[in-house]
């Protein structure tokens, strides 16, 4: 996967075109992404006893990966992800731009980025 959650992305077709936002959900076997704050859909829902108010909820809709690209840390620019194998033999991702890895340390990497 190229993309991660808690990367930072810009949109790059759509209505929502030029945004740039967190990744809050990846869903790797639809090759969707959930981004915050775009694709925001109307969804007209019933109330149940208790559980929510029933109206138009707004609420953000996955995205194909395709209409998003990774936005680098370093050059921080909308850039395709390349791959590359460091000398302790860890494999990141790195920008196709710059040529910088995008680290993360491995305790954000464990836990996906939350404690």
């Amino acid at each position: 996967m190229n993309i991660k959650r808690d990367d930072t992305v810009q949109v790059i077709t759509g209505k929502d075109k030029g945004k740039r936002a967190r990744v809050r959900e990846v869903i790797p076997d639809k090759n969707k992404v959930v981004v915050e704050g775009t694709n925001i859909v109307k969804k007209h829902t019933r109330g149940q006893m208790g559980a929510r108010q029933a109206g138009v909820v707004e609420k953000e809709a996955p995205l194909w990966m395709s209409k998003v690209m990774v936005v680098c840390p370093h050059c921080n620019k909308a850039v395709r992800v390349g791959h590359t194998v460091l000398a302790d033999g860890r494999k990141v991702r790195q920008c196709r731009h710059c040529g910088e890895p995008f680290e993360r340390d491995a305790a954000q990497e464990k836990w996906g980025g939350r404690r």
